[in-house]
């Protein structure tokens, strides 16, 4: 008898609340949740915003596009995150990124990135209590992208996904043999910065989008479990101003939203038979629709109207101080309706910069104690491909 931890899975990662009043509780539900992690602590830090910030190593999560305006010739980053480590100690992100300006008038770049969604072990037990089989699921994905300039102040990236998800195991006795399921993605972003002067100070104002995973379902049970991927649409903008000499201060606004299509759900229904056939009807449509039309259905489906509409757009507030871009204080807030999930929480952080490398942590704090995500820790240490040569030429002279 094959059996699946999906949906305690995903309860686990989007930390529901059962504070919403019952009848309008209605999470997006969509399979290989990890893909929303925000995998970085500097995005992280400032509330997961990143849409229009500065390029970094970590872009091809926020916006791979953004990448063609790097100021160094490549970097790669390591982040590491143990996940909802006030209930277990062995659930972790690990994510690995990176990207390379190529040709030779400094507008294009490539780009990758790997992360692991580790969900530590498992003891499955069979109908009499017996201990069964020790499971270790996890998901993970590999991408690779490309950004171009098509002006001096706007650029343009594309990536393409591996996923696969392995959440369940085999009864190997009943002769049910468990696959994991695998599904392929594409990203398309955007990016548009400027340079207004305003008094006598040059400032940084700058403009994102990235519509990422959009691609095919994820098939769990051999099939029978189709599911969505999370594809969502990040909107954002940054604006940064200097204080004095050396020092800057810049703010970031991200809003995003699951172009995911509502699951059906029995309550919204008759109780009667009319309204079940209805019911298990609008679940077959939902179960069959293409990722496509799931996209354009995610805007007009919600039961409540317009204002569950609104509910399904997260929006998130950063700010970032430097000081000679070689330290870093940051902070920023998250807020999730608590009708789709509930995830509110504030965030603050820190990061060293020195030639060749650079340290950023970051620390989570729920906005409900009870929440699994509070006191979150995330650590990302990124190499400047610039600096590395500079030591390495420096060290042959």
């Amino acid at each position: 008898m094959k059996k699946y931890l999906i949906l305690s899975i995903l309860s686990l990662f989007i930390g529901l609340s059962a504070l919403a009043q019952k009848n309008e509780f209605n999470p997006i539900e969509t399979g290989v949740t990890s893909l929303s992690i925000a995998p970085d602590a500097r995005g992280a830090s400032m509330g997961d915003t990143g849409a229009a910030t500065d390029p970094d190593a970590n872009s091809q999560f926020w916006n791979p596009s953004k990448y063609a305006f790097a100021y160094s010739q490549g970097a790669a980053s390591l982040s590491y995150t143990p996940w909802l480590r006030k209930l277990v100690n062995d659930i972790f992100l690990a994510n690995v990124a990176g990207y390379w300006k190529i040709g030779s008038g400094d507008n294009q770049a490539v780009s990758a990135s790997l992360r692991y969604f580790s969900l530590g072990e498992f003891t499955s037990n069979d109908q009499s209590g017996a201990v069964g089989q020790s499971l270790n699921p996890y998901e993970m994905s590999f991408d690779i992208g490309y950004s171009r300039k098509l002006s001096e102040k706007f650029s343009m990236g594309v990536v393409f996904r591996y996923i696969y998800s392995d959440l369940g195991f085999s009864d190997s006795y009943a002769g049910d043999q468990s696959t994991g399921a695998s599904a392929f993605a594409a990203d398309i972003s955007g990016y548009y910065t400027t340079y207004p002067i305003i008094g006598r100070n040059e400032c940084q104002w700058s403009w994102g989008w990235n519509l990422s995973n959009i691609g095919s379902k994820v098939a769990y049970n051999n099939g029978s479990q189709p599911a969505f991927l999370p594809t969502t649409l990040r909107l954002g903008t940054m604006f940064m101003f200097p204080l004095a000499d050396y020092h800057t201060l810049s703010f970031a606004l991200d809003l995003n939203k699951l172009l995911v299509p509502a699951k059906p759900r029995e309550s919204d229904y008759d109780d009667t038979t009319e309204g079940q056939v209805e019911y298990l009807d609008a679940l077959e449509k939902w179960e069959n629709m293409s990722p496509i039309t799931g996209i354009f259905k995610s805007f007009s489906d919600a039961p409540g109207g317009m204002k569950e509409e609104l509910r399904e757009i997260n929006w998130s507030l950063g700010a970032e101080y430097s000081y000679n871009q070689q330290f870093f204080l940051r902070a920023g807030y998250y807020h999730e309706s608590s009708y789709k999930g509930n995830r509110q929480y504030f965030s603050m952080g820190a990061g060293f910069s020195l030639n060749v490398l650079r340290l950023d942590a970051s620390y989570m704090m729920a906005t409900a104690q009870t929440s699994p995500l509070d006191q979150t820790l995330r650590f990302t240490l990124t190499f400047d491909m610039d600096g590395l040569k500079n030591l390495m030429g420096g060290r042959r002279r």
